[in-house]
């Protein structure tokens, strides 16, 4: 059995695919500001970060266009984005072999927590987590050190070296560093081993099935 006792996980990219309905919902938006993007492979930059940085840092958006951009994201997500994502095969086997293992587990995701928690519920997953430790809607707690640190006030353990954050983009890697824990970079969402090396991940996981081995 690993050392870990708690493990934390990013939710886009790390246990569901959300790969269609984020990119639609960014098109969405970036069509208020009369903007057309048909190639979703450009938008996959937006899966993982919060989102007032990325519309900012790839299309140069003021504050006050950031703003206005995740408004109009959200109309789309909240009715129809949340539900064009589906769950990597063999996730719902591994959440429930951690807590047969007596792991405690957490949501820790950049993803504001009414839609965190619906993701979570719909597909049947909501029944293995402990906590979830989401972003706010209004913006002030997005960045994944301070979800993380946020979790971290919220569960039993206390031994940062035996708590794990599993993530598939360098934000992920990065919040963990911040806040003391050791991280696990997997390679089946959609950051790449380069990134997540350059990072400073400490494990790194190519499927499912090898982040199994590495946290129970």
């Amino acid at each position: 059995m690993s050392e870990y006792t708690t493990v934390l996980f990013d939710l886009d990219g790390t246990l569901t695919d959300p790969g269609i309905g984020i990119t639609n919902s960014v098109m969405h938006a970036l069509r208020k500001f009369d903007i057309e993007e048909n190639d979703r492979t450009k938008l996959y930059k937006f899966i993982g970060p919060p989102l007032m940085e990325s519309f900012g840092r790839y299309y140069g958006f003021s504050k006050e266009d950031c703003e206005k951009a995740v408004t109009y994201y959200r109309e789309y997500f909240s009715v129809k984005g949340l539900f064009e994502n589906e769950v990597y095969a063999g996730i719902p086997e591994l959440l429930r072999s951690l807590k047969e293992a007596g792991k405690t587990v957490v949501l820790a995701t950049s993803k504001p927590h009414d839609f965190s928690v619906e993701i979570l519920k719909h597909f049947g997953l909501h029944k293995y987590f402990d906590f979830c430790a989401c972003a706010t809607m209004d913006e002030k707690r997005t960045a994944k050190d301070e979800v993380i640190d946020y979790a971290l006030l919220n569960i039993r353990e206390t031994d940062r070296s035996k708590i794990v954050m599993v993530g598939d983009r360098m934000h992920d890697i990065i919040g963990a560093k911040k806040c003391g824990l050791p991280s696990v970079g997997v390679l089946f969402g959609y950051g790449s081993l380069e990134e997540l090396e350059e990072a400073g991940a400490d494990l790194i996981a190519e499927s499912v099935e090898k982040l199994g081995t590495l946290l129970i």
